[in-house]
């Protein structure tokens, strides 16, 4: 507790050491004022718990220098005494912000019961902000880590596009993590307090898809016994996540299209219009252009998905991540199954930097969890690994196991000399990818000392 902080504001000299000797007794830290500016010159030096006020003081009244503290520090508790306490005054003081009022004479433990009270109710007032704060903090799934350029870019973007309501198409390989990011945007939305609702829309027949999406009714179809709510009425208030969104037939796409305009819809089988509030998150794995090209996705339904497109670059396009999300995962599974794997040796890791992960961050995972289940050591070594030989290597048998270890500013050497080898050292082509300026780029290449290879 105690060491809470309390003005005492009165004329009267012998209620201010009254009121002084009680609530140090109860181990308050106090000081007083015997008048509103005195009072206010205090306050301005330092913050103050509560401030209890004597109602009618000479100049400044009790209530004016209830409003000013309130200016000055909206979360200071006061309290006024008064002994001339009547329905009207008290009605006002409470709605300039006064916890409660007390009249004269002072019954010592009425007004400690009061104090205490209002302390209490203020300290869970703050952790309740402070709780909000960290609810309300930015928010990344776990398995969404990384410090590449291209991760520091998607991070970036979920944060910009969660402040808005507007739909959101992730473009990607398999694997990349595209649900993890449609679940970060949801999780630092408005909306998070609502279900983000996921569709497989790739795994499911058109009839089974449609029944899927929007519900259906009682005798809609052979083995429909009951009536069924479809997602986008379950996501209302929230966020649909449509995935494979490429795969979804002509009919379907007319009644997304349709639903995305109204937020409205019909179950299969009812005539009663159903309307949600949702947001859509798209994703594919596919190019939609080419798909529009050959007239199997309609161009209308593309223009209203692809409001906002997010790339999820591929695991072998930001390899300066694999050491990040390897021991990530490794972290993960070894204290699950309470394996004491700690480590990963540079054979090892040497083995993941050479691999061109055609599954990406999914296989990665896979990858770890598998070696750390068949692993007999306190670390992970190549043969526990079982990787396919790779076609991802590095021109001119350049490795990344070396005689400086694994460090970021290691790793980032090797990386942009790999890069750089490449592009056959195509400066310009050589920053773009790597999404810096190219005079730092010439910064970083002599800052490692690096040249090219003839």
């Amino acid at each position: 507790m105690k060491e809470n902080r309390i003005l005492i504001v009165d004329d009267e000299k012998i209620v201010r050491e009254s009121l002084t000797h009680w609530f140090e007794e109860e181990g308050y830290l106090i000081e007083s004022a015997e008048n509103g500016n005195e009072a206010l010159k205090i306050f301005s030096r330092g913050k103050f718990d509560l401030a209890l006020l004597d109602m009618k003081m000479p100049g400044m009244t009790g209530l004016e220098l209830l409003r000013k503290i309130k200016d000055i520090d909206e979360s200071c508790i006061v309290i006024l005494i008064t002994a001339f306490a009547s329905v009207p005054t008290a009605i006002q003081a409470l709605k300039d912000g006064a916890y409660d009022y007390v009249t004269k004479p002072v019954d010592p433990d009425e007004l400690n019961n009061i104090v205490r009270n209002a302390l209490e109710s203020r300290k869970l007032k703050i952790e309740n902000v402070e709780l909000k704060k960290q609810i309300d903090s930015f928010i990344i799934p776990e398995n969404l880590v990384g410090e590449s350029p291209q991760m520091r870019k998607i991070i970036d973007l979920i944060h910009t596009v969660a402040e808005t309501d507007s739909t959101v198409m992730l473009r990607g390989e398999s694997g990349t993590g595209k649900e993890l990011v449609a679940k970060a945007i949801h999780q630092n939305s408005k909306r998070k307090y609502f279900p983000i609702i996921t569709v497989n829309c790739g795994a499911l027949s058109e009839s089974l898809l449609e029944s899927e999406l929007f519900g259906h009714e009682k005798g809609a179809f052979t083995g429909a016994h009951f009536r069924r709510k479809g997602k986008f009425e379950i996501a209302n208030g929230g966020t649909i996540f449509l995935d494979e969104i490429g795969s979804v037939s002509s009919k379907t796409q007319v009644e997304l299209l349709r639903v995305i305009e109204s937020k409205k819809f019909n179950r299969v089988g009812g005539n009663e219009m159903v309307e949600s509030d949702f947001r859509i998150i798209t994703a594919t794995n596919e190019p939609l252009e080419k798909l529009i090209d050959d007239g199997k996705f309609r161009k209308d339904l593309y223009y209203r998905l692809n409001v906002i497109t997010i790339n999820i670059p591929p695991l072998r396009e930001r390899i300066q991540d694999i050491p990040i999300l390897a021991n990530h995962f490794l972290r993960k599974y070894s204290e699950l199954m309470n394996k004491g794997i700690t480590d990963i040796s540079k054979k090892a890791l040497d083995q993941l930097l050479n691999y061109d992960w055609p599954g990406n961050v999914r296989e990665l995972e896979n990858t770890i969890e598998r070696a750390i289940v068949i692993g007999k050591s306190d670390s992970i070594e190549p043969d526990d690994l079982h990787l396919k030989e790779s076609n991802f290597t590095i021109d001119n048998g350049f490795s990344f196991s070396g005689d400086n270890g694994n460090s970021l500013e290691d790793m980032e050497r090797k990386y942009i000399l790999k890069v750089l080898n490449g592009n056959n050292w195509n400066i310009s082509k050589s920053a773009e990818i790597l999404e810096i300026e190219r005079v730092t780029l010439y910064n970083k290449i002599n800052k490692y000392g690096l040249r090219k290879i003839k």
